[in-house]
């Protein structure tokens, strides 16, 4: 019996290998799966709202293209994906007198992932030898973009609602696909659905 037969002839083997091949996949595809967290003001009757505008003093993008007079990249990718995500919900685009206005910022940061499966004892849980015991590193370095896209209540000129979007992303910049599924992952919960919010 090798060293790796024997590692799976043990429960906790198996039951790792079957994590493993169960999140395998997911756990390192740039398409896994957008957190998405977001809060909102409960007084607010969000079914109201039904025109939208860019916020006036939306705020220079990572890369700086509102402030040096030229939409960047990323800025081109958020203000269509938006568009098209508001645009879905049945809310109209115009340039004066909007229920709500549409601000974001973005970001990509350099993360570490610690893995579920490490003790602290420099290798797996339950067993220090054998094949998992050589070589194994349980810091992953990923970059991951954050979106954070805000509405305010124009006519109250307060925030009205607010939803986070972080996602592994494989470059430093947003590309036109990631920038895609995270507003939509983010926008996905807007308007909010809750007991105690206004009808």
């Amino acid at each position: 019996m090798n060293r790796i037969t024997r590692f799976l002839a043990r429960p906790v083997g198996l039951a790792i290998a079957a994590v493993a091949l169960l999140l395998g996949p997911s756990a390192c595809s740039p398409a896994a799966r957008v957190g998405v967290t977001n809060d909102f003001d409960h007084a607010v009757n969000f079914r109201a709202f039904k025109t939208w505008s860019w916020y006036p003093q939306q705020p220079r993008d990572v890369e700086g293209g509102p402030a040096k007079g030229y939409e960047s990249f990323l800025d081109k990718r958020m203000r269509a994906s938006v568009a098209a995500e508001m645009t879905a919900k049945g809310l109209t685009e115009v340039t004066t007198a909007p229920d709500i206005y549409v601000a974001y910022s973005a970001r990509v940061e350099d993360k570490q992932q610690v893995s579920p499966y490490y003790n602290g004892l420099g290798y797996p849980y339950g067993y220090g030898y054998g094949y998992y015991g050589r070589g194994y590193s349980p810091v992953t370095q990923y970059k991951a973009g954050t979106v954070v896209i805000d509405i305010i209540d124009a006519r109250r000129k307060e925030l009205a609602w607010r939803g986070t979007g972080q996602a592994q992303v494989n470059q430093n910049t947003i590309d036109e696909a990631e920038t895609h599924r995270i507003v939509n992952g983010i926008l996905s919960t807007y308007p909010p659905q809750d007991t105690n919010a206004r009808r």
